[in-house]
């Protein structure tokens, strides 16, 4: 009976040390997960590898087949179901009186948790960025329990928008259109997908659009979007899908603005947005495009949302970010609290 005992606990032991180091990177990784306050509002810092050159490689045509990937190569099995919700978004680019570049983003939708997240996967850039898991299923008070935190391991997958090393930053906005669904021979991404692949890959605007382009855009939840990306030397471009076909404008100012309307000549002004894109215009235009980070979040708040559409849900900022793209540093309010700015940097 010794014996037997002696073995059992051996082979426990075994399982438990073999399990661990299995998921090491996992337990390390939820490990570093930590509350930051009641929005609910948390950070991370994602530790080990979730195999975006594979996911590439492979490609996925929709939110399902993330989802899938996600569940196999993330979660060993552990279903997720991945799900984006309306987007009433604001984004613009500007430089400080220093001419270092800033990049400024409102993201509009219901009540939501709020996370951010660092990732520094292997042979590609370190980054920041922003995170909805609520695009996990999971509600703002169901943060602390077990199951939702191990669906968090899904979060580099998830980003809305972000900077990198390279001082790179990129965010996504909804229109109101029909889903982006390019059918070539090229790889599929999705539009979270594509938020990631550009903060891992890009250095530059130029390189983000380059890499946007050699893959086919399947858009999230039935939806349309557009994307702003900004560098670090001040050069933004406006990504848009028309009629399935890839568009890049390019800014004909110091700065950009995006909204939740097109800015194609062939559906210029189709969308909601105008009121907050006059707001960051008219204020951008009579500064000349020169922001400190701090004149960037007044603007913001400027232009936050708190409104109840017509079915009855609420529209409302959950975080206004300004992302210092020299300093690599976010600055970053949540919940409609201007008063207290939180900051993180990438490294």
């Amino acid at each position: 009976m010794k014996k037997i005992l002696m073995w059992c606990g051996l082979l426990l032991l075994i399982l438990v040390v073999g399990g661990g180091l299995l998921l090491r990177n996992e337990l390390t990784t939820l490990a570093t997960m930590k509350k930051i306050n009641n929005k609910p509002f948390y950070e991370m810092n994602y530790r080990g590898d979730y195999a975006l050159d594979k996911l590439l490689k492979k490609g996925v045509n929709n939110d399902q087949e993330l989802a899938d990937f996600a569940t196999g190569q993330l979660l060993h099995g552990l279903p997720v179901k991945i799900k984006v919700p309306n987007l009433g978004c604001t984004t613009f680019n500007a430089k400080t009186p220093e001419g270092k570049a800033t990049f400024a983003r409102n993201l509009d939708l219901d009540d939501a948790p709020v996370m951010v997240v660092r990732t520094k996967p292997k042979n590609a850039y370190e980054s920041i960025s922003v995170v909805d898991p609520g695009l996990l299923g999971i509600k703002s008070n169901e943060m602390n329990q077990p199951m939702a935190r191990l669906m968090t391991l899904v979060a580099p997958y998830i980003p809305l928008d972000g900077l990198n090393e390279k001082g790179l930053s990129a965010a996504v906005l909804e229109l109101d259109g029909p889903t982006t669904n390019q059918q070539t021979d090229k790889p599929g991404i999705n539009t979270s997908v594509a938020i990631r692949m550009i903060l891992d890959k890009a250095k530059t605007t130029d390189e983000a659009v380059k890499l946007l382009e050699k893959y086919d855009m399947h858009s999230s939840a039935k939806a349309t979007y557009h994307f702003q990306i900004a560098d670090r030397q001040g050069k933004s471009v406006i990504v848009e899908y028309i009629n399935n076909k890839m568009q890049v404008l390019p800014a004909d100012k110091s700065y950009q603005v995006a909204t939740n309307f097109y800015l194609s000549p062939d559906k210029y002004n189709q969308g909601s947005g105008q009121d907050r894109y006059a707001i960051a215009s008219q204020q951008l235009e009579a500064k000349k495009g020169i922001l400190t980070p701090q004149a960037s979040m007044n603007i913001l708040q400027a232009a936050h949302l708190d409104t109840k559409e017509p079915n009855g849900k609420v529209l409302a900022t959950q975080w206004s970010a300004v992302y210092e793209q020299d300093k690599l540093r976010l600055n970053i309010a949540v919940g409609h609290n201007y008063k207290q700015i939180y900051h993180f940097n990438v490294h």
